[in-house]
């Protein structure tokens, strides 16, 4: 029985394919194993938005190459769609797999046989327009939450970003199928499900048409019973309809907790990444749910240091999300990406300017969370509890995703409990106390 073990780079997206890809390998006899536990197959699903894609991906083929100089090294995953023959020069891989190819690689690859020490690594990767088909995955036995795909590509064409090169177009698959892979998912006791894609509030393309919404998948999911919590990870503020909105007010499973992408503040900014809203309706939104669901905690994306950004407009977009009612910030750096728009943009942004606004939004990021932790005190939540410790503490979840921190209780893995907020410690963890209203659950 050969041994496969996979490493992931980026999203909740990555993880959910790469889990799926793993149970495909188990289907047919493999066994899957740790990166560290000496596999004969190595299998690295890469992204192409964390910066030094290149540089991680060397790294990780060497640690391959330590842990087993005969074991069989394949590239998946958005960089491998973006720069395959480049993937292909690095020492040690064997194979590379674009989008097309990613989910036919146990079938493509079949026997996994190590080529000549001087063969040039295999490229299985076609067009980014051949990528038409769609593959719902889902992630388990990794972590207390389960990854859910219920969309894939984009077809926004945003200046910086190249997932649309990387993915291919907007597609998903029917709600049918998205709610029985929830129903199987439900069936192996996880308690929560993240809803993940690309670009997901563009749910419903199938062949090329719009033949669903995604309003209507999550009123299919609320009532797929087994699951105690939907989670939606990240959804674009112009699809982010009122309709949508007050129905995860209203729901019985979809938790009080959105992440939504600004990227700027600044009007004449998002202009230049080509976004499709202004400040105005992301306004509207916080200001929409926040009225519907006082204790939501908002997520925002934010991009510094785009081409174009002046001090002056990255001072507009500092103070709109300093007056805007939100829990945290993921900050992102702006990185050069060849094949896209920005890099036509002036001016370019020095890389020590880019890094001096990173660090202000990432304090900025710290007080909003702490004001949103501190504004929960003496309320009520539920926490899943997940299986990490730190300091002879257990951490979990609440609907509204803070984090708490209890006495480590081998019993409360996986499980919910009502708690009541009670303190902030020096970690950054809130501190929690059973509810005098706790049932335990069911």
């Amino acid at each position: 029985m050969k041994k496969v073990a996979f490493y992931t780079l980026g999203c909740k997206l990555n993880y959910s394919e790469s889990s799926s890809i793993a149970r495909m390998f188990e289907d047919k006899g493999y066994s899957k194993v740790e990166f560290n536990d000496k596999p004969d197959i190595f299998i690295i699903n890469t992204c192409s938005v964390t910066e030094n894609a290149d540089k991680k991906c060397r790294k990780i083929v060497r640690e391959a190459q330590k842990i087993n100089a005969d074991g069989y090294v394949a590239i998946i995953g958005c960089y491998a769609q973006l720069k395959p023959a480049e993937i292909a020069e690095i020492p040690g891989v064997d194979a590379v797999l674009g989008a097309a190819e990613k989910f036919r690689l146990v079938e493509l690859l079949d026997t996994f046989e190590k080529e000549p020490v001087n063969q040039t690594a295999k490229i299985l990767a076609s067009s980014i327009e051949d990528a038409v088909e769609y593959h719902t995955s889902y992630s388990l036995n990794d972590r207390t939450r389960t990854f859910l795909k219920v969309q894939d590509g984009c077809d926004y064409p945003c200046a910086y970003c190249t997932i649309p090169l990387a993915r291919g177009k907007s597609r998903s698959d029917t709600i049918a199928n998205i709610v029985k892979a929830a129903e199987e998912i439900a069936a192996r006791d996880v308690k929560e499900i993240v809803l993940t894609g690309v670009n997901i509030g563009d749910f419903g393309i199938q062949n090329g048409e719009k033949k669903e919404t995604f309003l209507n998948l999550i009123k299919a999911l609320d009532e797929v019973e087994g699951i105690s919590r939907f989670r939606i990870s990240s959804i674009e503020p112009n699809l982010l309809t009122d309709e949508v909105i007050e129905f995860v007010a209203q729901s019985k499973r979809f938790v009080p907790h959105f992440h939504i992408p600004l990227q700027s503040g600044s009007n004449k900014v998002l202009s230049l990444m080509r976004r499709r809203y202004r400040r105005e309706l992301y306004f509207e939104r916080v200001a929409k749910i926040k009225s519907l669901m006082p204790d939501c905690c908002i997520g925002v994306d934010v991009i510094v240091g785009h081409p174009g950004e002046t001090h002056e407009l990255f001072l507009e977009s500092y103070q709109f999300l300093n007056e805007l009612d939100i829990s945290y910030l993921h900050v992102f750096t702006y990185s050069e990406r060849e094949n896209t728009l920005a890099v036509t943009i002036k001016p370019v942004v020095p890389k020590s300017e880019r890094a001096e606004r990173s660090k202000m939004l990432h304090i900025l990021s710290e007080k909003k969370k702490r004001h949103f932790y501190e504004s929960q005190i003496g309320k009520t939540g539920t926490v899943l509890f997940e299986d990490e410790i730190q300091n002879g503490q257990m951490l979990g979840f609440t609907e509204n995703y803070i984090r708490v921190a209890v006495k480590y209780d081998p019993l409360l893995i996986n499980e919910t409990k009502e708690i009541q907020y009670i303190n902030l410690n020096e970690s950054g963890l809130m501190e929690v106390m059973e509810s005098e209203n706790y049932e335990p659950a069911h």
